[in-house]
């Protein structure tokens, strides 16, 4: 069996008008805001270090009762987040025979959490401003 004839319209032409890409450009897009269960869970270690469950907790407290974290979004998000630098394991111990093991925000962790909430206050207070809402 023989290929199909190609039609003209499906080759290739060179671009007559070729792109670069500017670095200046992508400055400072490398950085994606935090999705917010990893906001939350920032937030929860700002006060100290926790283990999971008392993470799980805190952030349903923190977002009065919106967010709800199960203990596999929670473990992904930490390992994401230790991976990133964010957090470490602070320490580790047997509680009716079972690990427990509490995290706390690195420096990295806890600039990045500040930088995430200036980047939130920002967009807030700009659509605060557009709505006519007091104190923008």
């Amino acid at each position: 069996m023989r290929p199909a004839p190609r039609s003209p319209r499906s080759r290739v032409a060179p671009s007559l008008f070729p792109m670069y890409r500017l670095a200046v450009y992508n400055k400072g897009m490398s950085i994606r805001p935090l999705q917010e269960p990893a906001f939350l869970i920032l937030t929860s270690l700002a006060a100290g270090p926790q283990h999971g469950y008392g993470i799980m907790a805190d952030v349903t407290k923190i977002s009065t009762g919106r967010v709800r974290l199960r203990a596999g979004t929670l473990y992904a998000a930490l390992d994401r987040l230790s991976s990133a630098g964010m957090l470490d394991v602070d320490h580790e111990e047997i509680v009716d025979a079972r690990l427990r093991r509490y995290y706390r925000l690195t420096p990295a962790g806890r600039d990045r959490l500040t930088a995430e909430t200036a980047r939130l206050r920002a967009n807030a207070a700009a659509a605060a401003g557009r709505l006519g809402l007091a104190d923008a």
